[in-house]
């Protein structure tokens, strides 16, 4: 297994190149796993503030193959040149490809420490990459994992016990605003907005995915009732129909934004609300206007912030004004990642000399059964014989034990190479990456499909001692 990741985050980047770089990225995801390349599956994670490909490869001289052909993708559908995307996209490899994603999930990384939303996006972007058949074993375990360690540190730390996500900071300092305009009986113009703060204000959401689900609860908690709901695609009637709210087209679309005292962009389509489209709709008598955009592709024009009587809310403004966790609690949640990514390190490199065991045990059955075909022929298949064998058998396996052990113990520790060497120097055994990628490759054209090192493990060994030329062994391990 050789993973990698090209990553463009919001602690990088400006989210304006982050939306530009995920452009077309459901494209590029099938393109990559279509085409005849290096790239054995991929899982694409794409959020309001990043966008990341974990990427396996087919063998590790295959990585920067790989790694230039999703290059050469992203720029295409992105329209940026190749070398922006090159000095764009961080590379990470080995542990770090692990340590980042288990960041990510617990949401470490997130522009709102601790936020939820994140854990779901993740468990998405696996069962997307899957219901395109694009993954690979050792990607479900990784995203499994991540999903894993998230749920642990959720159960076990004091992250994100207070809830709060993008969603929720965003509409608190839209409470903030609308009650700087017009305070609530009793409470301070400078007071934290509490839940019911937006009871009785008109909300018109843009958006049906997940993210815009997660705003009209949000919106529900905090007591907005009247919600209304546009699709660019069509699908407000049905978004409606399971969450409430009123579904608007573009015909009833401008009567709702006049009337509205808070706009929440959750869609990413591409379609902007500009300043002219909202300067006409407005005139001196119109209530204060809060406008959210958290879509990465911006909902709003940027101008409308200098419409009299509007607010504009960006994901730059709601990660500045994230409340910060205690230093404790991520110092905990930080050393269970850790600790998450030693165990999932461990167990994959336990898993990587599968090939070398089997290779080992086949070149031994293959004498002993050679040498038992000597002692039929020589005293015929009798009682006699039967025992022999099976004493032999009982042999081999004990001594097999040791040897399979080690390799096991080896491979945890990550000195595969040792191991690979005793085997070349001890039997005769050569077993290199090459070659064995070579059969993968080769199984994987027959089959008519990818195989990976974790579906099944060829061998091609060379017998030097015996002098019986090149053995090809293959043995599927469960």
């Amino acid at each position: 297994m050789v993973l990698f990741s090209l990553v463009a985050s919001h602690t990088s980047l400006d989210l304006e190149t982050v939306a530009r770089l995920s452009a077309g990225a459901a494209a590029v995801s099938a393109e990559l796993c279509a085409g005849n390349n290096p790239v054995a599956g991929l899982v694409s994670l794409t959020t309001c503030n990043r966008y990341e490909l974990y990427v396996q490869a087919i063998s590790g001289e295959d990585v920067e193959a790989a790694r230039s052909t999703a290059i050469e993708a992203i720029s295409r559908h992105s329209g940026l040149a190749e070398t922006q995307v090159s000095q764009a996209l961080a590379t990470l490899q080995g542990d770090a490809v692990v340590r980042h994603l288990f960041a990510v999930s617990t949401g470490l990384d997130s522009a709102v420490v601790g936020e939820r939303e994140i854990a779901g996006q993740v468990r998405r972007a696996l069962g997307s990459a899957q219901e395109l058949g694009v993954t690979t074993p050792s990607l479900v375990r990784l995203f499994q994992s991540a999903a894993k360690t998230a749920k642990e540190v959720g159960a076990q730390t004091a992250l994100g016990r207070r809830g709060m996500s993008i969603v929720s900071v965003a509409l608190d300092l839209a409470a903030d605003l609308q009650d700087a305009i017009a305070p609530s009986a009793g409470v301070s113009p400078n007071a934290i907005a509490p839940a019911s703060s937006l009871a009785g204000k008109s909300a018109v959401l843009f958006g049906t995915g997940a993210y815009a689900g997660a705003a009209m609860a949000q919106l529900m908690q905090r007591g907005c009732t009247d919600i209304s709901v546009y699709s660019s695609s069509g699908r407000a009637e049905a978004f409606v129909a399971s969450r409430g709210g009123t579904a608007l087209d573009e015909h009833s679309l401008p009567s709702a934004l006049a009337q509205a005292s808070l706009l929440v962009g959750c869609s990413g389509s591409g379609q902007q609300i500009t300043h002219a489209d909202l300067a006409q709709l407005r005139h001196a008598d119109s209530q204060q206007l809060t406008v959210i955009d958290l879509a990465l592709t911006h909902d709003f024009d940027s101008d409308v912030a200098a419409l009299p009587g509007v607010d504009l809310l960006t994901l730059e403004t709601v990660r500045q004004a994230a409340p910060a966790e205690q230093e404790s609690t991520l110092a905990q949640a930080s050393a269970m990642v850790a600790e998450a990514t030693r165990n999932f390190e461990q167990a994959r490199n336990a898993r990587s000399l599968d090939h070398a065991i089997v290779a080992l045990r086949r070149h031994t059955m293959s004498v002993l059964d050679d040498e038992l075909a000597k002692v039929r022929k020589q005293h015929g298949c009798n009682a006699a014989t039967a025992e022999v064998e099976f004493a032999m058998r009982r042999m081999v396996k004990q001594l097999l034990h040791v040897p399979t052990v080690r390799a096991k113990e080896l491979a945890a520790a990550g000195d595969s190479e040792s191991y690979l060497a005793a085997l070349d120097v001890l039997y005769g055994l050569k077993l290199s990456p090459e070659i064995i990628g070579s059969a993968l490759n080769s199984k994987a054209e027959n089959d008519g499909g990818p195989v990976t090192s974790d579906d099944s493990l060829t061998e091609t060994a060379t017998d030097t001692d015996s002098g019986t030329g090149t053995a090809t062994a293959t043995e599927a391990i469960a």
